[in-house]
């Protein structure tokens, strides 16, 4: 049976490697663990395809806020399938799962930023098709 959970234990933590190091390899394991608790304690919410195996199949991190420009937002940082796990609709399970979030608590805005290259383009579909907008480009300065 596959279901949306959210994560609530180092278990669960453990659980959802593969999909965010298929996102994020730079996490290695020596990190990984470490990295999501300060991810987590930073505002921050993973939730996870369950399909009772050993590996979440999905799994997207989001943070919520208040801003000035957004209002009460959602903005997800990751949203990522298991390689082996692509072509099944888990990741646009996971974005209305995060749709109907925000519905449910009074958000206003869901914002994501996506690389833009050629290994990206059903990424791009998935969000063109569930209504998300290209409004900006996103400037980085790095120091």
């Amino acid at each position: 049976m596959i279901t949306i959970r959210t994560v609530a234990t180092e278990n669960d933590i453990l659980k959802c490697r593969g999909a965010i190091q298929a996102l994020r390899p730079l996490l290695t394991d020596d990190i990984y663990f470490e990295a999501v608790k300060k991810t987590l304690a930073d505002n921050r919410q993973i939730v996870f395809i369950d399909d009772e195996s050993n590996d979440a199949a999905a799994v997207a991190v989001f943070e919520t806020g208040y801003n000035l420009f957004r209002g009460k937002y959602i903005y997800i940082d990751d949203l990522s399938t298991l390689p082996t796990q692509r072509g099944n609709g888990y990741a646009g399970m996971l974005l209305d799962w995060i749709i109907d979030y925000a519905k449910k608590e009074n958000y206003e805005e869901i914002h994501l930023d996506s690389g833009v290259s050629a290994a990206r383009t059903d990424a791009h579909r998935l969000y063109l098709n569930k209504r998300f907008e290209v409004t900006s480009l996103h400037f980085v300065a790095r120091v």
